[in-house]
């Protein structure tokens, strides 16, 4: 694990050791199901990342940019809820998810135990992003069964060949193959290397090849325009991720719609 993965590994840990208990009665906002029409689009709000420093004030009107995600025709809504180096916080997604209607909001953090996913559902989120690289294969298996009971999707995010290969791995078990056909189970590839927080967008292209069949496969970071994704299709990939480029952007309704026509002209 990168010294950045383990640093935010040992934060996440602290902060789930301090989340409280839930019961049933705590879940009881809807859960929305990924609909997807051939390439679709993740669309994040976040306030701040490592790499390229302050996208939004800490104050910034989620509402409102989630409500043109939702119009330029996002799939579903990341959100960063990471504290210490993406300025993130709960409360963002709960915000996200009062105005996102039925469109799918996603806790994107750096998760390590069940309770963090409970948190998540609690708030209403209907999807969680987990990294391969962070979980050995029990912690793994314990979270995405925690995702699943709870009817959440997951986004299971990859950096390199090995990663891969274990999610790749897990479709060998009949009740993951069935929550990949279902949507509820996806594959990422983050073009972002956690050693240097650098992009590298080669990578897409290079393990285009490796990608898993039966499952939606979904590009991460380094995706801008419209050829961004329209190349991603190409290499077998089904979403794109789309974060700092969305946040940068003067009119994201237009962007996100640009992008989709790229990715589906493809």
């Amino acid at each position: 694990m990168s010294d950045f993965l383990q640093q935010m590994s040992e934060s996440s840990a602290r902060r789930a050791a301090a989340a409280r208990s839930f019961t049933a009665a705590d879940f009881d906002k809807p859960v929305h199901p990924l609909t997807l029409e051939g390439f679709d689009l993740i669309a994040e709000i976040k306030n701040r990342s490592p790499a390229e420093g302050e996208l939004a004030s800490v104050d910034g009107d989620r509402r409102q940019r989630a409500r043109a995600y939702v119009d330029g025709g996002a799939a579903a809504i990341s959100v960063l809820t990471e504290p210490e180096r993406f300025d993130g916080d709960l409360a963002h997604l709960a915000e996200v998810v009062e105005v996102a209607g039925s469109v799918p909001v996603m806790r994107k953090d750096f998760l390590v135990e069940p309770v963090q996913i409970e948190e998540a559902r609690a708030v209403g989120a209907s999807g969680v992003l987990l990294i391969a690289a962070m979980l050995d294969d029990r912690a793994l298996a314990g979270m995405l069964d925690c995702a699943f009971e709870h009817e959440l999707f997951v986004l299971l995010e990859s950096f390199d060949e090995t990663d891969l290969q274990r999610s790749a791995a897990l479709l060998e078990h009949a009740r993951y193959r069935h929550q990949a056909a279902r949507q509820k189970l996806l594959v990422g590839v983050n073009t972002r290397d956690l050693r240097t927080l650098a992009v590298d967008p080669s990578r897409l292209e290079r393990f285009g090849p490796l990608l898993p069949a039966g499952v939606t496969c979904v590009a991460e970071s380094g995706q801008h325009t419209a050829d961004d994704t329209a190349n991603a299709a190409g290499w077998g990939y089904r979403m794109a991720l789309v974060g700092t480029a969305l946040m940068r952007a003067d009119d994201p309704t237009a962007l996100i719609a640009a992008m989709l026509a790229g990715g589906r002209g493809a």
